[in-house]
């Protein structure tokens, strides 16, 4: 079987959802591809937060301006429910720290940071336990369902004539064949059990998160693309606990391990098997969403295999003993353990734009504080990809 499209995007998770929505809604012919007919991985299982404050530079804060008002009107738009909320964020400072000194790190994000004692802290959530903390920073936040709003951009997607199949993607489509294979592409195959498909166009995007480096290196294209193998607990059916916050630590270790796993002396290490780049890290918190639904997390491991062995239980373990001291009545509940891949990039901005030494191939991928800045930069994408004429698309690029 062989159709053609305008576009093909790689991945549906909410970047790729939100991008083949907004590219449909420009009226662009648009395919939809992911191994799966549902969401999961880094989607099915983010804390939903939107940082709509962590803006650093001139762009980031004017995607995450864009971000918070979109998300605000998101639903309307899509028709579909995405538990949208304004939902500050309380981050928990260790009693052995000094809570000045991590509020002075965090004012150069956040206009509005309260510094809050512990007793200020137990009256704002009973559950946590004030005699670990110094303190604890409350910034104004938000909070979204990622499962439900990638469901609601896939619905209408779907109602403005887009495609969505459940099919992974095997082998790109190049032009030529033999030896005379050419840099465009021009489509791709699937497989599902013994059958094959072929899907034709002059555009594709990769949005397929940690599955973006083994893509791109069946083309021979290498590029800074990495990812973690994140873990922690999904709690259910849980009346009795009720957090009014999403709780996280002030003392953040994902940036450094990012840092560490993607120095250039290491870059080798990433194509070995059954490598570990850098020591894994624990990040405490919790999250709670309007159903109930709870998660606990994460630790977060850089291995070089998508499907390196972890211990579970070792894993659940680690997880308990790190949120007992601060809310021991939830790390003694029931849970199911889990475990995503996470992509991301060495670079400050996400990898968005066309890959150099490509014809019809662009990276929408590599993304931090994801669930604010994809959304605004999908809508961006798509005007630039009618008009390749964008403002926001002249500052982000793929490196060489």
């Amino acid at each position: 079987m062989t159709k053609n499209y305008d576009w093909i995007v790689i991945g549906g998770g909410i970047t790729g959802a939100a991008l083949a929505y907004e590219l449909a809604k420009q009226g662009i012919k648009t395919l939809l591809l992911d191994p799966t007919p549902e969401p999961y991985q880094a989607t099915r299982y983010s804390y939903g937060g939107l940082g709509y404050w962590a803006g650093t530079t001139a762009l980031t804060r004017q995607l995450c301006a864009e971000g918070i008002a979109l998300h605000r009107q998101l639903a309307a738009e899509l028709g579909g429910e995405t538990e949208f909320r304004e939902l500050p964020v309380l981050f928990t400072i260790p009693a052995d720290r000094d809570p000045e000194a991590i509020a002075a790190e965090y004012r150069q994000y956040a206009n509005s940071l309260e510094l809050l004692t512990p007793a200020t802290v137990a009256a704002l959530e009973p559950l946590l336990n004030p005699q670990v903390l110094s303190g604890a920073l409350r910034i104004p936040h938000a909070q979204i369902n990622p499962i439900r709003t990638t469901a609601a951009y896939r619905a209408a997607f779907s109602r403005l004539g887009g495609t969505i199949r459940a099919e992974p993607v095997q082998t790109w489509e190049r032009e030529g064949d033999g030896y005379a294979k050419t840099d465009r592409l021009i489509g791709v195959t699937t497989q599902v059990a013994k059958s094959q498909a072929t899907y034709h166009s002059g555009h594709i995007t990769l949005c397929a998160g940690a599955w973006s480096r083994s893509l791109l290196q069946k083309l021979g294209v290498r590029l800074p693309v990495y990812f973690t193998h994140a873990t922690g607990l999904e709690l259910y059916g849980a009346p009795n606990l009720h957090f009014d916050h999403l709780i996280i630590t002030a003392l953040l270790q994902r940036s450094h391990l990012e840092a560490i796993a993607t120095k250039p002396e290491w870059e080798t290490r990433w194509d070995q098997p059954g490598v570990e780049i850098a020591p894994a890290i624990l990040d405490p918190g919790i999250a709670q969403f309007q159903d109930g639904r709870i998660l606990l997390g994460q630790t977060s491991h850089t291995l070089s295999d998508l499907d390196a062995p972890l211990d579970a239980s070792a894993e659940e373990a680690k997880i308990r003993a790190a949120i007992a001291p601060l809310c021991p009545l939830i790390a003694e509940q029931p849970a199911q353990w889990f475990r995503c891949l996470v992509a991301f990039n060495p670079a400050p901005l996400p990898y968005v734009g066309a890959v150099p030494g490509w014809t019809g191939l662009s990276l929408f991928t590599g993304f931090s504080n994801t669930l604010v800045l994809a959304p605004p930069l999908a809508r961006h994408f798509a005007r630039w990809a009618l008009s390749r004429q964008d403002e926001v698309m002249e500052q982000l690029a793929v490196p060489q």
